[in-house]
């Protein structure tokens, strides 16, 4: 989410600073936990602060602007006089992320929150509540925006409860090659295997070979299925721009019988390396709700640039989703394998030469 599209979530968590209602710290002890570039936030560019963020593009774009980038699972206790978090939609995580947020807080210091009204606001405001008492709480901006003063213990049983509630897990599913696999709750696709996955996973013919990338990568499922599937492959790059999701393809290959490499990047902007084949199934969304088919159409592009000469992409796509443009102009050749489900399946091979 770029600051030229409004990010009201943000612009609510940040108005009471703005109006008078808290005062932004004057020593810079602030932490940002998921935190978003956006207008409202270039106010305080100035101040220094911490901050988490697993999703690549919003990373760069907050590092652009001086912010640190600290790791979210490893974070020092009762430091920070100001935690501020944006919390997302999926329960556990959100709520092992409000848990992280006491942690960090230092006695006296503040906790505040904002959650847009069709994701959960009034959810995640009760759990801030449950974990830490009395609220202040207003809304702006179609969002609740929801703050507690660290005066008082937490709740000691409930903070140890969701300070676990996100923490990667094994998962057992027979559509898995080996029939398990580690996973944890708030990344795609947490608690099972995706349609789309799966359908592009069963087209898969056994004779891709040498190098192959996967971009959006996920947990690993689709590079699973590459090992299991295809004997003639030689090394696997795994590209991912959701730091969480990579650490879990890491693990979940870690047994690989061949040199696999996860890369923390966007795809959109381009790989680097050249590959025999690449298996994507393409997010076509970013931190919103909205379709974003410009994202596809960029991983396609980014597949058909880092694929040699007679390389070959297999990708799956939902039906509806305007692709066909982005592959005629970067491959010699495309067929539609299969259509089921509101899914596509779709082998487009780069020009000899």
């Amino acid at each position: 989410m770029s600051s030229s599209h409004r990010d009201q979530a943000l612009d609510a968590l940040l108005h009471p600073f703005s109006d008078g209602l808290l005062r932004w710290p004057a020593q810079g002890d602030v932490l940002f936990l998921r935190a978003r570039e956006g207008a409202a936030l270039h106010a305080w560019r100035q101040q220094a602060f911490a901050c988490t963020q697993p999703f690549k593009p919003e990373a760069e774009r907050l590092q652009r602007i001086g912010a640190e980038l600290i790791d979210e699972d490893a974070l020092p206790t009762a430091k920070f006089s100001l935690v501020l978090v944006l919390p997302p939609r999926q329960r556990e995580e959100a709520r092992a992320l409000l848990a992280k947020a006491c942690m960090a807080v230092a006695p006296g210091g503040i906790v505040i929150a904002s959650v847009t009204n069709d994701e959960g606001a009034k959810s995640r405001e009760t759990d801030l509540k449950q974990l830490a008492g009395a609220l202040t709480t207003i809304s702006k901006h179609h969002c609740r925006v929801f703050w507690t003063r660290a005066d008082a213990a937490f709740d000691a049983d409930l903070f140890a409860q969701w300070s676990q509630a996100d923490k990667p897990r094994i998962q057992r599913s027979a559509e898995v090659p080996g029939g398990e696999f580690r996973t944890r709750p708030g990344v795609f696709a947490w608690d099972r295997v995706d349609a789309a996955s799966k359908m592009l996973a069963e087209a898969l013919p056994n004779d891709l070979h040498g190098r192959v990338g996967d971009l959006g990568a996920g947990w690993g499922y689709l590079s699973m299925q590459v090992l299991a599937r295809c004997k003639q492959v030689t090394s696997l790059d795994l590209y991912e721009a959701d730091a969480r999701s990579l650490a879990l393809a890491d693990e979940n290959l870690a047994d690989a019988h061949l040199p696999v490499h996860c890369h923390w990047q966007d795809v959109t902007q381009g790989v680097a390396e050249r590959f025999d084949a690449i298996v994507c199934n393409p997010p076509f969304h970013a931190l919103g709700r909205g379709d974003r088919p410009d994202i596809g159409r960029a991983f396609i592009a980014a597949a058909a640039n880092a694929l040699k000469p007679a390389g070959r992409l297999w990708l799956v796509a939902n039906r509806h989703l305007p692709y066909e443009q982005a592959l005629g102009d970067g491959f010699a050749q495309v067929r539609t394998v299969a259509q089921n489900g509101g899914f596509k399946i779709v082998e487009a091979i780069k020009a000899a030469r």
